[in-house]
């Protein structure tokens, strides 16, 4: 018998009644379900004098998620999206995305095409491209007192974003690298069309074996947003002597103290999204953001 996960935005009641409607239409087709909160992967914001997280990252898989899961399929907006990768990729659950927010960039589908795409579900006509992830533990020492699954960015600023800080930041076996900036961003290619975009890094297609460095407001004309490849792990050095910020997905996050360090490296496990159709990146980027429309001729002057 096949295993559907549900994971739903509950605090949506949009969300929360098409929840019902999937999961009738399942158990009508036979299938197991298991429903779970989106909660359960937004890590949320630890306290800044107790922030240890010793559990690691594959703690937010919900109870009765396993790798004999055929597919979760995900209820909400873009924040859900963020926090059901971290449920499902640890033990390799696909996700149907559909799309109860505002934008849904990261939708695979939309609610008036749901009829449609739980019968091909059911069918078993779909596939499953891989995103990749990266994990950002934050490390004093030998010891970890913070980690996460991360599918868009990390970022890192002082609090209140009013001032300069400085980073020391290695990359693999490079040298360390000065970034003198109010933050810095460190995002996957899902993450390059979100905070990193905003801060005027490249986009990145989804297929780009590759990880993004932007600085925010930097203060040298020389410092730029930098691609490199994702099999390097990189750490940042806090070379400022005040506590900074660290934002992780836009939903979990902690302090980061002079005397710590963020390690972030490439996640063995992807998320893994089902595909109902050929994915055309261009064309989401393209009705969503707005990128590659063509230009609107000048009306034709009378004669």
């Amino acid at each position: 018998m096949s295993c559907a996960g549900l994971i739903v935005n509950d605090g949506k009641d949009l969300a929360v009644c098409t929840a019902d409607r999937i999961e009738a239409r399942l158990k009508a087709a036979g299938w197991d379900v298991v429903r779970v909160s989106s909660a359960g992967g937004m890590v949320g914001f630890a306290n800044p004098d107790q922030h240890l997280r010793m559990l690691g990252y594959a703690a937010c898989v919900p109870a009765g998620f396993n790798r004999e899961m055929s597919l979760a399929i995900v209820l909400g907006g873009d924040g859900t999206v963020l926090s059901a990768a971290r449920q499902t990729a640890p033990v390799a659950v696909p996700m149907l995305t559909i799309n109860t927010g505002h934008m849904g960039f990261l939708a695979e589908t939309y609610l008036e095409h749901l009829d449609g795409a739980l019968e091909q579900i059911i069918a078993g006509r779909w596939s499953v491209e891989e995103r990749s992830m990266v994990v950002v533990s934050v490390l004093r020492g030998d010891q970890r007192r913070w980690e996460v699954l991360c599918l868009n960015e990390m970022a890192l600023h002082r609090e209140p974003l009013t001032s300069m800080c400085h980073f020391e930041i290695a990359i693999g076996r490079h040298a360390p690298v000065d970034i003198s900036a109010d933050g810095v961003i460190l995002s996957t290619p899902t993450g390059s069309t979100a905070y990193a975009l905003s801060a005027g890094g490249p986009v990145i297609t989804p297929d780009c074996p590759v990880l993004q460095l932007t600085p925010i407001a930097p203060h040298s004309l020389a410092s730029r947003a930098l691609v490199f490849s994702d099999s390097e792990p990189v750490t940042v050095f806090p070379a400022t002597p005040e506590r900074l910020m660290m934002v992780v997905d836009g939903s979990a996050g902690c302090y980061v103290w002079p005397e710590d360090r963020v390690l972030i490296r490439r996640s063995d496990e992807p998320a893994r999204f089902i595909r109902l159709q050929d994915h055309e990146f261009f064309r989401v980027l393209g009705e969503k953001l707005g990128w590659g429309l063509p230009h609107v001729a000048k009306p034709a002057l009378p004669d």
